[in-house]
């Protein structure tokens, strides 16, 4: 255990430096290439499980020192051993025992080593004390920025409580069964067969009550289905595709959506990214579909001299590049990654890729706008700014009761997303 608790530790510590927890834990995976699996999956849970209780744990320990600790190493091993004290089924012995032995690779002085221990046993002699205290704090009891919690309190005064306690949930495992080669019931009872128990919700997604690697899928490999989020599963029906329409999957990495368009309808389509790297991740999702019939192409979708051929489109699927706000339970890095002022790179973004697209569509088409963000700025007051200024547009009305004006609201099915159907006259 000393050994997981010093990796996670390290990837704690450079994601709240500023890197993407995504990014750090695929690097540490490559160093340190002989971890057992069992041992990735205990680094893995402990790291998502500190950021997804971030504000929570920090706020304990600024009241179990009592005096600021400079060493950001220290403070984040102090961190992995409240979460597992709070969260984990290890015995409280054993975790301070090796947060102790763990110091020590730290930092060789033994004053370290007597704070590690003083603090990790204080928390457990006056657990409900603290606690209690932590939890009159907003961001200790939240879990979330104050700047976050203020944000969503005006805009979603009824809801707000309820989406940042959903957001400090696990995330469920969601399927999309490709229903070009079987029928969704047909593949809940291969599940059911293989011990897997799902229950199909909604929108005729799969939800497993037990995540499991894709591997373990049954028919994974062969395209017989795909991991999607229930709430992402909306973009290609909503989009109204038919065969034979001229299609484009703008931001389209890796390339969900896109699948999902090619199951639903015999398209020519294009899926565009500026991430060469990602894109990647859509041809290998293609070829595990066994689609044949598509276009991929690398390029920004607000530059069309970069990638657009002329041809309009009778279809636009414009997945935007936002703040993610509504992903937080799969990506609990992004609360604490965020500021304020990222807002306004995202709409100034979002805005430069709706009006290069908008040039794009042909006069009757449809384009949907997409963000998984729960933010006004990036959502409702974006439509009606570019409503605002392009008087061909009109929005349409969307086939879902789930979608208030637009937003779907994280809950334990799905993420937070936003949709807006626009039709250009």
């Amino acid at each position: 255990m000393i050994e997981t608790q010093l990796i996670a530790t390290y990837v704690v510590s450079k994601v709240l430096a500023g890197s993407s927890l995504t990014v750090v834990l695929k690097e540490s995976w490559h160093v340190h290439y002989a971890l057992s699996d069992q041992q990735r999956g205990a680094i893995q849970d402990i790291s998502y499980g500190v950021l997804r209780f971030y504000g929570q744990l920090d706020t304990l320990l600024d009241l179990l020192l009592k005096k600021p600790l400079r060493r950001q190493d220290l403070r984040c091993l102090l961190l992995v051993g409240l979460y597992q004290l709070q969260y984990s089924k290890t015995s409280s012995y054993a975790v301070v025992d090796h947060a102790v032995s763990a110091s020590l690779s730290i930092n060789r002085d033994r004053g370290v080593k007597g704070l590690i221990n003083a603090v990790l046993r204080g928390f457990i002699r006056q657990r409900e004390t603290l606690l209690k205290a932590t939890a009159e704090k907003e961001v200790g009891r939240y879990s979330h920025p104050q700047w976050w919690i203020d944000k969503l309190r005006t805009q979603y005064p009824q809801n707000y409580k309820a989406v940042l306690e959903t957001n400090n949930q696990r995330p469920s495992m969601v399927l999309r069964v490709n229903q070009t080669k079987i029928g969704v019931l047909e593949y809940q009872n291969q599940l059911n067969n293989h011990d897997m128990n799902a229950r199909i919700i909604w929108n005729n997604a799969l939800i497993l009550e037990q995540p499991v690697t894709v591997e373990k899928l049954p028919g994974f490999s062969k395209g017989l289905v795909s991991v999607q989020d229930a709430g992402a599963q909306l973009a290609a029906p909503f989009l109204d595709a038919h065969d034979g329409m001229h299609i484009l999957d703008a931001c389209a990495a890796p390339g969900g959506k896109s699948g999902h368009l090619l199951e639903l309808a015999d398209v020519d389509l294009t899926s565009l990214d500026n991430d060469p790297t990602r894109l990647a991740l859509v041809t290998q999702n293609f070829a595990r579909l066994a689609f044949k019939k598509y276009r991929i192409v690398c390029g920004d979708a607000a530059n069309l001299p970069e990638w657009w051929d002329g041809k309009l489109f009778d279809r636009i699927l414009a997945d935007v590049p936002c703040s993610a706000s509504g992903v937080v339970r799969r990506h609990p890095d992004i609360k604490w990654l965020r500021r304020p002022s990222d807002l306004i790179r995202f709409i100034s973004i979002q805005q430069k890729i709706l009006n290069a697209l908008w040039q794009t569509l042909a006069r009757d088409g449809k384009l949907l706008y997409v963000t998984c963000s729960v933010f006004f700025e990036e959502n409702k007051l974006q439509v009606e700014d570019f409503l605002r200024h392009h008087s061909d547009a009109r929005t349409l009305p969307l086939p879902a009761v789930e979608v208030l004006d637009g937003q779907l609201l994280p809950d334990s099915q799905h993420d937070g997303f936003f949709y807006t159907l626009l039709h250009k006259a």
